[in-house]
């Protein structure tokens, strides 16, 4: 590892960020390293699966990012702010589509909280997990904007109550109330699952 990298490395996403805008464009590169994976993920399942459409968004968001440092105050959490570009970015391309309705979500999504804490934590072998991850995308995919998105970034993205209050502009407790209801209305439509998990116990 060269010398300059190990600089980076050790800095915290804020301190990177005051480096780029202090023109040390090296550090874009560890940012991007650290962050452009879980990005991608989010805006595959926010943007209905649509391959290029992420790509296209992951590379928009970082190219706002190294054209426009400045935009970034120092004193939050580079984490927050870089998540609620993204979803925002997602708002707007709903409203460009005039997308009121709930979109499908692939069946890919690779479920490694939300269905281990929620749904089967005991015998995650004990049925088809494929079809059991495809069931919990379509009833993701029943949900409102905001309640997959806060679920989304809840237990995919494994942000704090706080973390997602402050990227949705929304109060804790709503977080809380959106958190409640979906995971009570996606556990109830998958409780033939949890049957399958007590028949076999």
């Amino acid at each position: 590892m060269s010398l300059l990298k190990s600089k980076y490395r050790k800095q915290t996403d804020e301190q990177l960020m005051r480096f780029l805008q202090e023109r040390e464009k090296a550090a874009f590169n560890e940012l991007y390293d650290r962050y452009s994976v879980r990005i991608l993920k989010f805006f595959h399942r926010m943007l209905n699966g649509d391959e290029q459409k992420s790509q296209d968004f992951l590379q928009d968001i970082f190219l706002k990012i190294v054209e426009k440092p400045h935009l970034f105050d120092s004193h939050q959490s580079f984490s927050t702010w870089i998540f609620t570009i993204a979803r925002n970015m997602c708002k707007n391309e709903y409203r460009k589509q005039d997308v009121r309705k709930i979109m499908e979500l692939k069946a890919d999504f690779e479920t490694e909280t939300a269905d281990r804490d929620y749904f089967y934590a005991q015998s995650e072998q004990q049925f088809d997990r494929k079809q059991f991850q495809t069931a919990l995308m379509n009833e993701l995919s029943k949900l409102s904007d905001s309640h997959r998105s806060t679920f989304l970034l809840r237990y995919q993205q494994q942000f704090s109550i706080k973390e997602i209050s402050d990227i949705l502009h929304c109060s804790e407790g709503t977080v809380k109330s959106r958190l409640f209801y979906a995971t009570q209305k996606i556990a109830h439509q998958l409780r033939k699952y949890n049957e399958e998990i007590s028949r076999n116990e």
